[in-house]
């Protein structure tokens, strides 16, 4: 079963945070501000934060300024992952994803369906990993923000969660691009 091993020191990490809308302003994103302070009250350090409209193209272009930045170790996006016409945070994802973490959506679907049933198969929450970055899509609500830092990204993004957790393999994401 998972713990937290407390014989081994916490390794914060750099986390944007970017909200897709067409209609939020920062004042007024909930969603955003859940993670924003979750991020924060776990240890790690906000790395920017940002909210883009539902546009394929500039919320691609976004995941990859982030993925070449040196200051970002991980991106959690917020919206646009359901099933209008207008959602396409899911599919910006897997434009700059170089590999898919098929399991993160299968567990969100998990928990989403203990807490509101058939209704979690609406979701398309998302990871992957571009350029050494981990990239994260989670629903728009506020509840599943929480759901998806409460019950996953603040265990996997801890280096003392066991068996095993993504900060421990951070350093191995991009092996394939260094020379030999």
């Amino acid at each position: 079963m998972s713990r937290i091993d407390e014989t081994l020191d916490f390794i914060p990490v750099r986390i944007a945070v970017l909200t897709v809308s067409d209609t939020r302003e920062l004042s007024e994103d909930r969603s955003g501000d859940v993670l924003a302070g979750r991020i924060e009250a776990a240890g790690h350090t906000l790395a920017d934060r940002k909210i883009i409209r539902d546009e394929r193209h500039e919320i691609a272009d976004q995941l990859r300024a982030w993925c070449a930045d040196p200051k970002v170790d991980i991106v959690i996006s917020t919206g646009g992952t359901g099933l209008t016409g207008r959602d396409v945070t899911v599919e910006a994802h897997r434009d700059v994803y170089e590999k898919e973490i098929d399991a993160f959506g299968t567990v969100f679907t998990m928990i989403s369906f203990k807490k509101i049933g058939t209704s979690a198969i609406q979701s398309r929450a998302c990871g992957g990993v571009a350029g050494g970055t981990y990239l994260f899509a989670l629903p728009g609500s506020p509840g599943a923000c929480k759901d998806g830092w409460d019950e996953i990204l603040s265990l996997q993004l801890d280096y003392r969660h066991r068996p095993c957790n993504f900060i421990e393999i951070m350093p191995r994401l991009d092996e394939h691009l260094r020379r030999k």
